[in-house]
């Protein structure tokens, strides 16, 4: 798969109009132009009641989680569309292991839907999670680009896409607990030289755990001088 490919490129528009969309969950026929029906939609899990730092979905209205309270993260705020659970899951494994970018346009238009329904605070510019050169020759593209480019564009945004890069390649953090993740990403990260940064920053990932690879992010940038810096993501893990 070419590293260039986007999730919303020019042939998959024509496509769109071309072929008739189908669910990729459930097979029925799409709707809104989605290769998403209704009935997949109305499932997806929005993250609507959640902790205003970290994006912890949360079972009751609070400011903020115990774990914020005890440890404030690097970044001021955090948004989420999302809970990571069905069948978002689904959408987003296909997309990140599975080369399928067919999900990742659906799910950068229901990330576009719900900054519509649940906005979040308006940054400056928007950055995204870097891939290690290794990781983004396997995979072919970086996972949060891909919902960064649509995302930036429906924002009307500046994307800052290469203002991060990875330094060293680091181990999955798949299994990690909280501190190995932090202690696995510590010097991974650096700015690209040369950047000019404005005052409010937003960076997103698709997925954010624990926070440790926005949090890393976050102290790469207010060490450059950001006053601002928002975590942003498709989907947050309870």
């Amino acid at each position: 798969m070419a590293a260039h490919a986007k999730v919303d490129s020019w042939a998959a528009r024509l496509l769109r109009r071309i072929l008739v969309p189908r669910c990729l969950l459930c097979g029925d026929a799409g709707a809104d132009g989605r290769d998403l029906c209704n009935g997949c939609r109305a499932d997806m899990p929005a993250n609507t009641v959640r902790c205003a730092r970290c994006a912890l979905p949360l079972p009751m209205a609070a400011p903020h989680c115990g774990a914020c309270i005890r440890r404030p993260p690097p970044f001021t705020a955090a948004w989420a569309a999302f809970r990571y659970a069905h069948p978002l899951d689904l959408l987003e494994t296909r997309f990140k292991f599975g080369g399928d970018l067919a999900a990742g346009r659906v799910l950068a238009d229901l990330m576009i839907e719900r900054t519509h329904l649940d906005p979040p605070a308006r940054p400056d510019a928007l950055l995204c999670v870097p891939l290690h050169t290794g990781r983004l020759r396997r995979r072919g593209y970086n996972q949060a680009l891909e919902l960064a480019r649509p995302l930036a564009r429906a924002l009307d945004l500046p994307l800052l896409h290469d203002a991060l890069v990875r330094t060293r390649a680091t181990s999955a953090q798949t299994g990690l607990e909280a501190p190995a993740r932090r202690r696995n990403l510590r010097g991974a990260l650096a700015l690209r030289a040369g950047i000019a940064l404005p005052a409010h920053v937003a960076v997103l990932d698709d997925v954010m755990t624990t926070g440790a690879t926005l949090g890393e992010c976050a102290r790469v940038l207010a060490a450059a001088g950001v006053a601002r810096v928002d975590a942003w993501a498709l989907a947050r893990a309870p």
